[in-house]
């Protein structure tokens, strides 16, 4: 459980208020997560999340909280955040910026069936498509710029095969981003962050899709990537497991077939999603922030998914 920031709950009274919540009931940290401050509130107007921003800042924020309302007003299942009388959908709460959002009913699913895979790739595809005029922009920041700035600061810690490898990737990934092809990809706003523990299940009905506070706009291809990378494998190999990959992969097609340069780019947008969850998971690992009882994710499961992506590639009929 990551808490960067303690907060009491005489502390949330003025949100309360601000919100019309109504009178706190409880206030409880969440486990799970790495990157901001989450707590459960409950008030007698119902069940909410709270969050405190722990880098992204108030200028920033207004894209995650603006996309998440469009899409719940589009028909996707995302916690949608609460606004003021006045307006405001951004807060702060001992000097972090804050927002406050509808809490998601079920649990998360950390040993998915195809069924599962089939839903989650379906409400993927459609919310690609219901976000293509969403009209706030804002770039992916685990990115590429993102991986050319980060590389040097963990090279320190790797060994000289680990070193040899990332390097490697990363130019192939540099190279990636100046073809033709790869600039004519369709894209739009992302989850960029769509692991199994950030989808709500209550029972057998896909309840949502939260954490949207990795979003960006970048390449759909690359989503569904980071999506198949994780849903899809064997969590001790990296290896694909071909039920849930079918299902996931048809299900997302039935929505929104793949373009031609989508399919042709697969393998190396599988690689890039890989990459981009080692290299941040090194960096979680390496270089921490200080927070209560915080536990970084094992950098080497996403480094394993990786080599396999580059060793094994996958072939599309």
């Amino acid at each position: 459980m990551a808490v960067y920031t303690q907060v009491s709950e005489s502390q949330t009274q003025p949100l309360l208020e601000a919100l019309d919540l109504g009178e706190l009931q409880a206030l409880n940290a969440i486990k799970g997560g790495i990157e901001n401050t989450n707590y459960f509130l409950n008030t007698t107007r119902g069940e909410f999340v709270l969050t405190l921003f722990e880098r992204l800042s108030k200028e920033q924020l207004p894209f995650y909280l603006h996309l998440m309302k469009h899409l719940a007003h589009k028909g996707i299942a995302v916690p949608e955040p609460l606004t003021s009388h006045n307006g405001n959908i951004v807060f702060t709460l001992n000097d972090k910026p804050t927002a406050v959002v509808t809490k998601l009913s079920g649990q998360s699913e950390l040993n998915p069936t195809s069924k599962h895979c089939k839903m989650v790739g379906s409400m993927l595809a459609r919310m690609h498509l219901a976000g293509k005029d969403f009209s706030l922009e804002q770039p992916n920041l685990r990115g590429l710029p993102w991986w050319n700035e980060t590389v040097p600061q963990v090279l320190p810690h790797l060994s000289s095969v680990q070193s040899d490898f990332i390097i490697s990737e990363l130019a192939f990934q540099n190279h990636l981003s100046t073809l033709s092809v790869y600039a004519s990809l369709p894209r739009g706003p992302i989850h960029a962050d769509l692991f199994r523990d950030n989808v709500m299940f209550d029972g057998s009905e896909l309840t949502g899709f939260f954490d949207f506070y990795f979003a960006g706009v970048d390449t759909w291809i690359f989503d569904l990537s980071v999506c198949l990378n994780d849903w899809c494998i064997n969590m001790d190999t990296g290896e694909w497991r071909q039920d849930l990959l079918n299902s996931f992969l048809n299900a997302y097609q039935s929505v929104r077939p793949l373009e031609r340069g989508e399919r042709a780019l697969l393998n190396s947008m599988l690689r890039a999603a890989a990459f981009r969850f080692w290299l941040s998971r090194l960096w979680d690992f390496y270089l921490p922030r200080k927070a209560s009882l915080l536990q970084p994710h094992d950098p080497s499961h996403f480094e394993r998914v990786l080599f396999q992506r580059v060793n094994a590639p996958l072939s599309l009929h």
